[in-house]
């Protein structure tokens, strides 16, 4: 995070945490809700050794030289969207916090309290996130590296607000929610209209709340311990509804999927940005451009689950070498958003 910026926007990843284990009984089935595809141990920070590592200026140029020689796709991850106030999973600063599964989620009413009570907090916040400097280059170079198009693990949108075209968003909207029996979908600003007026009490302290959420530095805010959270069910067949993101234990949407292999396909090269590539639903596009004999192009503050086998691997901050690039390729109008990288 850049030390100018505005304080922190909600902390997604706390709105997919799992109940704590007095929360695992499911409230609407009487038994224990197995959870699968689950961690052992919660995402959190690394070595905080493994971050600030910075390449040379030259091996920065060097991977431009490589993207420069025909389309790209881009695929990117949670840090492109921290210097928006969104937190990341793994970097030195994050949360350590055990997200919840789609089979909790489903399983439990309990559950979905906690999952709602947490969301209708952070909503607003999260509302605040805006594009950062990092959005906008990558936007601005997409004409001169031709990009065929970015593929998204985030669920923020900023990509599009920032002007890329076309963007896959692989983990799906949050700004969007879906039915999980009759698939319609609403807009979360519709939906966080009507919790609010179900739950007069949190309405009424929702300041408070999205503080004391912020703040917890465990993430045990008081908004946790809200057990009595009502939620609507859906309006057309009163079904359950769910963000439309992809929770872990889910699989990616097929036409997503589908939609993000088109574009690798129709690239030379793959250029991968503030992901750690640690989950497969992104490193199957690396493995994939790799078998292809497409170079892979990895910018990213931290390990990734691909280091041994990319092409170029440049670290540090994402915006940065976005900036050198477009320094170096002398864009006008964008060396206000980007900074020199001294040897």
């Amino acid at each position: 995070m850049s030390a100018g910026r505005a304080g922190p926007a909600a902390d997604v990843g706390r709105w997919f945490s799992t109940g704590s284990r007095s929360a695992d009984t499911g409230a609407d089935s009487g038994h224990h809700s197995f959870r699968t595809h689950a961690r052992d141990r919660p995402w959190g920070p690394a070595d905080p050794s493994l971050y600030g590592l910075l390449s040379t200026p030259e091996e920065v140029l060097g991977a431009l030289d490589v993207l420069q020689r025909g389309p790209v796709t881009v695929l990117t991850g949670a840090g492109l969207s921290t210097e928006s106030g969104l937190p990341d999973y793994r970097g030195p600063r994050a949360v350590p916090r055990t997200p919840m599964t789609y089979q909790e989620f489903v399983r439990s009413d309990l559950s979905r309290r906690r999952y709602w009570a947490r969301s209708t907090v952070g909503w607003t916040q999260f509302g605040t996130a805006r594009p950062n400097r990092g959005h906008r280059l990558l936007a601005a170079l997409a004409a001169p590296l031709e990009v065929t198009g970015v593929i998204t693990q985030n669920v923020d949108r900023l990509h599009e607000e920032a002007g890329s075209d076309p963007v896959v968003d692989l983990h799906g909207r949050l700004d969007v929610v879906r039915c999980l029996d009759c698939d319609r979908t609403i807009s979360r600003d519709s939906l966080h209209s009507r919790l609010l007026g179900m739950n007069p009490d949190i309405a009424a302290r929702l300041e408070d709340l999205a503080r004391d959420a912020a703040q917890a530095p465990d993430g045990d805010a008081e908004v946790d311990r809200t057990s009595r959270f009502r939620y609507p069910p859906c309006s057309l067949c009163g079904g359950m509804l769910k963000p439309d993101v992809v929770f872990f234990g889910e699989s990616a949407r097929r036409e997503m999927v589908a939609d993000a292999f088109a574009l690798l396909e129709r690239s030379r090269a793959l250029l991968v940005l503030g992901s750690s590539l640690t989950v497969m639903s992104g490193l199957r596009f690396a493995r994939q451009a790799l078998a292809d004999g497409k170079p892979v192009v990895i910018v990213n503050d931290g390990p990734t689950r691909a280091d041994d086998r990319a092409t170029v691997r440049v670290h540090g901050r994402v915006a940065d070498v976005l900036g050198a690039w477009a320094l170096e390729l002398g864009m006008p109008n964008h060396h206000r958003h980007a900074r020199r990288l001294d040897p």
